[in-house]
């Protein structure tokens, strides 16, 4: 569906479901370059448990417009304009790496609208390469590829996808190469220059679920584990022989984890 957003036009998954704002709320939020498609093994698979899904593209993502927001303070509070405009009272958020530190934001600054929060492949901060950063300026397809290398494990790099017909380093590059030249740069960006991971990460007090990669070469996993660390009261989960993108890579143990957080919610 497609909703206005500080006058843009944006589009919101809703896992093929019809958006009730009366039902339990799941928000899911990409990464990097991404857009709603990192989600595709994920809003369905909610969207038909009884939950409603709301997975956007953010600005100059996928199919929304506009250009794209260039910090993860900023991208939380457009997310909290983005439940505003929805007339949505609370949320259960999930992020997915720059996705994930948009989560900590987001329940950190929000906290009545956030219920629950499931941060995936992240730690405190997002160290970026400054090679990786040229690439995106000067070499967008270079930079698609070296993220797309780094960012799966073994199963990804021999196109093993839970979805037969289908490859997970394709997928990743089709859906980078969608979004408007220089949106990936923008992104990076915003990582490399977010810092108050631990500030926000101490004022988490919502049920919290994290899902790490043990081979995740992007954000390692001893900065997931001081991320964990950070918020005593969380659940983590280890996903071996798995790298960065594990909700498209390790779609199922993803949903079964989050399924973990999502039935209490649903039971309160």
């Amino acid at each position: 569906m497609y909703v206005t957003v500080h006058d843009q036009n944006i589009f919101v998954s809703t896992g093929g479901r019809a958006f009730n704002p009366d039902a339990p709320v799941l928000l899911l939020i990409h990464g990097s370059g991404q857009s709603h498609l990192t989600w595709l093994l994920q809003a369905r698979f909610f969207a038909n448990r009884g939950w409603s899904v709301v997975a956007p593209d953010f600005p100059a993502h996928g199919l929304s417009e506009g250009k794209p927001i260039t910090s993860i303070p900023e991208m939380a509070d457009w997310c909290h304009d983005l439940l505003e405009t929805l007339k949505v009272d609370q949320v259960t958020a999930v992020g997915h790496s720059q996705g994930g530190l948009v989560t900590l934001e987001l329940a950190s600054r929000y906290p009545k609208k956030v219920s629950s929060v499931g941060l995936i492949a992240l730690g405190l901060t997002i160290g970026v390469n400054p090679a990786l950063i040229d690439m995106a300026d000067n070499n967008e397809m270079s930079a698609f590829d070296a993220m797309l290398s780094w960012g799966h494990g073994r199963d990804g790099k021999f196109h093993d996808h839970p979805m037969p017909g289908n490859s997970h380093v394709n997928l990743g590059k089709r859906i980078m190469a969608d979004n408007p030249a220089g949106t990936l740069s923008a992104d990076l960006r915003a990582c490399a220059a977010y810092q108050d991971g631990a500030e926000a990460a101490s004022k988490i007090t919502q049920p919290a679920m994290i899902i790490l990669a043990k081979d995740d070469q992007m954000t390692p996993w001893k900065q997931g584990k001081a991320m964990a660390d950070a918020i005593p009261h969380a659940r983590t989960i280890t996903i071996a022989d798995a790298g960065h993108m594990l909700p498209i890579e390790r779609g199922d143990e993803v949903n079964q984890a989050l399924r973990e957080l999502l039935e209490e919610q649903k039971a309160k």
